[in-house]
């Protein structure tokens, strides 16, 4: 299944995630028995046995990977019914997401003033971009057009076992357009504006397909030397807990304190659904709930109680000549 369906299905980052976990637990644990005595039993022991290794995400995962693998063995007519379907996994509580405030975000940027990396850090604050989609961009990808300021996700750049490589986005929500702030299409125009000037001093012209990020040799950023950058920028401004994805986390948080809706923050996020979303961003959303209360409270009037309306409530009390 794995070799078969899985290869390709799914990308190659995804093949491997999946094939560690068959190798280094379903095999290790189950291998040895026939699907027809893959009882949900069975299951439910390995999962607890699992939960005393590694935490209940990592039990999810093998969950999820186990229960598609039998829901394929079914579709293929190897057994009749998925055990994995009447076996609940361990639950798994996330931890709480670290997002910045306003004036964090002002001292980040503050101190990144100057840093190799500020364009990213900028441009991800304003986006919402993964790491890898920002390090993808190509000036081609960016309309700066004052009609239509926007950021198409056509590729991004990932490092894989110390190898990097451009791929296309792993699913369609990921190729999206996200729109920019007038801000960031100044930003980026200034910056293009330099980079221009840099090759016409080496006596050549800024491709389109050059990379919007790129070293100060002009070749691209390695994932890595860019979080470690990120993490000292971060001790050096004095923000604890802070790491690269919060500040895609810190877009999102403070677009919906804004007043953006679940669904364009969705779309904007490259995310598979809006429930995903409002699952990821829960405690924001709670958060609006109270704040569209006190905005109603504004605008309906002060209630005025007589105790005319009480009259009807002698029918609800008194025993009436049916009744007695």
């Amino acid at each position: 299944m794995v070799e078969g369906y899985v290869k390709t299905n799914c990308c190659q980052r995804t093949f491997e995630g999946y094939e560690s976990i068959v190798r280094k637990h379903l095999v290790l644990a189950l291998g040895h028995l026939q699907l027809k005595e893959l009882q949900p039993s069975i299951v439910g022991r390995y999962y607890g046995k699992e939960c005393e290794q590694v935490s209940a995400r990592s039990v999810q995962h093998n969950h999820r990977v186990l229960s598609q693998s039998l829901k394929y063995a079914v579709r293929q007519g190897y057994f009749g019914r998925n055990p994995c379907e009447l076996v609940s996994p361990p639950r798994w509580k996330g931890k709480t997401m670290r997002t910045m405030t306003p004036v964090e975000v002002g001292i980040l940027l503050e101190t990144a003033e100057g840093n190799l990396y500020h364009p990213v850090f900028y441009c991800a604050l304003n986006t919402g971009l993964r790491q890898a989609e920002l390090l993808g961009l190509r000036w081609r990808d960016i309309a700066l057009d004052p009609d239509m300021l926007s950021i198409s996700v056509q590729q991004v750049l990932y490092k894989r076992r110390g190898v990097r490589e451009f791929k296309e986005p792993k699913t369609e929500h990921s190729r999206r357009r996200v729109n920019m702030t007038p801000k960031l299409a100044l930003y980026l125009a200034l910056y293009r504006a330099e980079r221009e000037e840099l090759y016409r001093e080496l006596g050549k012209t800024l491709p389109l397909d050059s990379l919007v990020f790129v070293t100060a040799e002009g070749n691209p950023i390695d994932p890595t030397v860019l979080s470690h950058a990120f993490s000292k920028l971060v001790k050096q401004a004095g923000l604890e807990g802070v790491r690269f994805h919060n500040l895609r986390h810190t877009f999102a948080s403070l677009m919906l304190m804004r007043g953006a809706k679940p669904k364009v923050n969705s779309e904007a996020l490259g995310h598979s659904s809006v429930a995903f979303t409002m699952d990821v961003y829960s405690h924001i959303i709670d958060g609006m709930q109270q704040d569209a209360v006190a905005l109603l409270d504004e605008v309906i009037p002060v209630g005025v109680f007589s105790r005319n309306h009480t009259n009807l409530a002698p029918s609800l009390h008194k025993p009436t000549l049916a009744g007695r």
